[in-house]
């Protein structure tokens, strides 16, 4: 079988909530869409279930469900296009019948209440990936905006360690606080990533890996997935030279088999995407990106999709 393309973070899913078009269709205003997945040759693309904050505290769990069950109806709509993945053996057969393989993932436990059934019921509806926190606090942990706390996991995060371990669930540390991130390093059992993180060494901001985390989390044998998002890639008007900068310096400090991407793709906000990257479309940008820059076939198959199905293999198998 030949690697996958993978891209661990897209926000695309509210596009279609909102009405703005289907994936399999297309959507104008969105940087991710199946038609665009294609053009870029990327097989395999993680959509988040992000909640805004306003409904963090109240109401996360209805939402995170209402953009699953628009994923489930796009799926529906289009079975020649998309579906969903539940295991490697999914991902295998989508690349075989010509679809985009999709997996679910939440971004932040908000949607789970605090309550760890809730994790199961997910699971069950097709969610293989989770985020611990959103930037803020919730039952599970302290996010990178609340790190002056000095936070980590809070008695439920640890039970949710364990519990992603004992289902099958990748277990994501993007956002999460600093301590946040200690701890789940010392918890953990298995693989650890950052689905979307860059090297705090390059660009200084509270959202990027310090050295000393992205080594923790190689250790674990994850992943991290280098962004696309400007801010945490520059001060500079961002270009794809500065996310090769960033897939560099992992690869110089971690080894090639802990990169990957993560574009965060419809959720650059404001921010205008990387010239050179301007949608998913402009993947083969990135692997020529690659290729001058000295890599060999073999670490870029490795860096676009094959570490992170090394992590798929052992977590969601």
């Amino acid at each position: 079988m030949l690697t996958p393309v993978i891209d661990v973070h897209c926000d695309t899913l509210h596009y279609v909530l909102e009405g703005k078009g289907h994936l399999d269709t297309g959507i104008p205003e969105a940087q991710v869409d199946v038609p665009k997945l294609r053009q870029g040759g990327v097989n395999v693309q993680v959509f988040a279930c992000w909640v805004p904050p306003i409904l963090q505290r109240h109401g996360a769990t209805a939402f995170a469900l209402r953009l699953i069950e628009i994923f489930h109806r796009e799926v529906e709509r289009a079975p020649h296009a998309l579906s969903l993945v539940r295991s490697v053996a999914d991902i295998e057969r989508a690349m075989q019948e010509g679809q985009i393989g999709g997996i679910l993932s939440l971004e932040g436990a908000e949607p789970l209440d605090g309550q760890i059934e809730l994790l199961g019921a997910f699971y069950r509806l097709g969610v293989r990936w989770l985020g611990l926190t959103w930037n803020y606090r919730n039952a599970a942990a302290d996010g990178v905006a609340d790190a002056r706390t000095g936070g980590g996991l809070t008695p439920f995060g640890v039970e949710l360690v364990r519990e992603c371990a004992n289902l099958g669930i990748v277990l994501d540390v993007s956002h999460l606080s600093p301590a946040g991130v200690d701890h789940v390093l010392q918890e953990a059992k298995g693989p650890v990533v950052a689905s979307h993180s860059n090297a705090r060494a390059l660009r200084d901001h509270r959202r990027n890996l310090t050295d000393e985390q992205a080594r923790g989390i190689a250790a674990t044998g994850g992943v991290i997935g280098v962004t696309f998002v400007p801010s945490f890639l520059t001060n500079e008007r961002a270009t794809l030279d500065h996310v090769l900068n960033h897939i560099e310096y992992f690869v110089r400090l971690v080894g090639v088999e802990h990169v990957g991407i993560g574009s965060d793709f419809d959720g650059l906000g404001d921010e205008p995407a990387p010239q050179g990257l301007e949608d998913i479309s402009h993947y083969p940008n990135l692997r020529e990106g690659l290729r001058r820059r000295g890599f060999s076939q073999s670490d870029i198959m490795a860096i676009l999709g094959g570490n992170w199905m090394r992590v798929l293999k052992e977590v969601i198998g």
